[in-house]
């Protein structure tokens, strides 16, 4: 019988868990449940509890007759097909997938966006004193937050971005919502000696590999991410996959966003379990970018919209997902 690890336990995971996979299998993952980053910032804002965004992994392990063990890779041999915890336990593979995200590449000074489990913690404890707040990062996860944080808060927040994210008719729709939520958007680099300004610095700019995914002898891209094929699969290791932000699209990259990890998710547990389905990215995604409070902006292939509808319709797809883990 093969032994099949699967190391993370995010959006992709979720899905093989639920689908099922042969063999002899064992997840590794540092938490028993996993955030949906799509509701975070409704976390955040104060419209979910935190059962409401979690998917219990672990049920869904145990479901599946999927070894659970508690912990995090620190080390990945491709040549020996072995991974290594951090607590020094080995575990050896015949196949293994990778669904490890991305991390934050924060200052010691600032909470980082990654992991959001972690994030989750330090919010609760922080949020009841923040009074003043930097968010760092102007993309979708940065705008949210600087957003909600305003919201539930009640704090003054500014929001740092550095380089245009987004084209001009939505930027400017995110621009009227920033303000309208009294978020301060200053089009500069954050830098570190601005941090005695604010209470909380949240950073959400930037997707990092883990760094052992780099010295894993997997082929990377030049940011240490694991180059993958149409299958998912590792270009210089096949009995590899590897799917959601840690991939990346040899011949047909795309942004570290969670909506592509979940069109990764029913394609890499076809072929964990022997089918040879092809990945494609689509060709345009629908942004639904939360405003604080039950508003939200959508955007589909260059048209935007806003209003409460579209905080609705973007409940309604998250509330979805979730749901699909729900035993």
């Amino acid at each position: 019988m093969k032994r099949v690890l699967l190391v993370g336990g995010g959006h992709a995971h979720a899905w093989v868990l639920r689908a099922g996979v042969p063999g002899e299998v064992t997840l590794v993952t540092p938490y028993p449940h996993h955030v949906y980053s799509g509701m975070l910032p409704g976390f955040v804002a104060g419209h979910y509890k935190l059962d409401e965004i979690r998917i219990d992994v672990a049920t869904l392990a145990a479901r599946a007759g999927v070894k659970l063990v508690l912990g995090s890779v620190a080390a990945l041999d491709a040549k020996r097909r072995i991974a290594r915890l951090d607590d020094g336990l080995e575990l050896p593979y015949d196949r293994a997938s990778l669904d490890v995200g991305s991390q934050a590449a924060a200052p010691d000074y600032a909470l980082a966006a990654k992991p959001f489990e972690h994030f989750m913690e330090q919010w609760l404890e922080a949020k009841d004193r923040v009074r003043t707040a930097a968010v760092v990062g102007g993309g979708a996860a940065g705008v949210e937050m600087a957003m909600a944080v305003a919201h539930r808060a009640n704090a003054r927040v500014t929001l740092y971005s550095d380089r245009p994210m987004f084209r001009a008719g939505l930027a400017r729709r995110i621009a009227r919502q920033l303000a309208r939520n009294g978020v301060d958007l200053r089009s500069v680099a954050f830098a570190e000696s601005m941090r005695g300004e604010y209470d909380l610095v949240i950073w959400t700019a930037g997707a990092a590999a883990l760094p052992w995914l780099r010295e894993s002898g997997l082929a990377t891209d030049e940011r240490g991410f694991v180059l993958v094929d149409d299958r998912l699969r590792s270009v210089s290791h096949p009995e590899v996959y590897a799917a959601g932000d840690c991939a990346t699209l040899r011949d047909a990259p795309h942004p570290k966003s969670g909506v592509f990890a979940v069109r990764h998710a029913p394609v890499l547990a076809a072929n964990l379990a022997g089918a040879q389905q092809r990945y494609v990215p689509q060709r345009r995604t629908l942004a639904l970018i939360g405003c604080g409070e039950r508003f939200a902006i959508a955007d589909w292939g260059g048209v935007s919209w806003e209003g409460a509808w579209a905080w609705r319709w973007k409940d309604r797809i998250d509330r979805r997902w979730v749901e699909r883990f729900t035993l």
